[in-house]
């Protein structure tokens, strides 16, 4: 399996070439996406259907560790996004 990021370009570029929309919309149209889904995980989860879920999780202080100095530190209490891919898509990969 191949791992790489994506950049918001990417799919503007992507949203440009498939269905030819100009980069401005099609930068207009990722940016008002990821707004919504920013917005919509403030209260929780947000479940995109056939997607998958994206939640709000709190993790607890813990101690780290530098690896090369192997000097220790206090990473501090935080919440957290974590993304739940749907079932329905993992079949695809199958």
């Amino acid at each position: 399996m191949n791992k790489y990021n994506i950049k918001k370009i990417d799919l503007v570029r992507a949203l440009r070439a498939k269905l030819g929309f100009s980069e401005y919309y099609s930068k207009k149209l990722i940016d008002d996406i990821i707004s919504s889904i920013i917005m919509n995980i403030s209260i929780g989860y947000f479940n995109l259907k056939n997607f998958g879920t994206f939640k709000i999780i709190k993790k607890k202080e813990r101690i780290g560790r530098n690896p090369k100095t192997k000097e220790e530190y206090k990473i501090s209490a935080r919440k957290s996004v974590r993304f739940i891919l749907s079932k329905r898509i993992t079949k695809f990969h199958e």
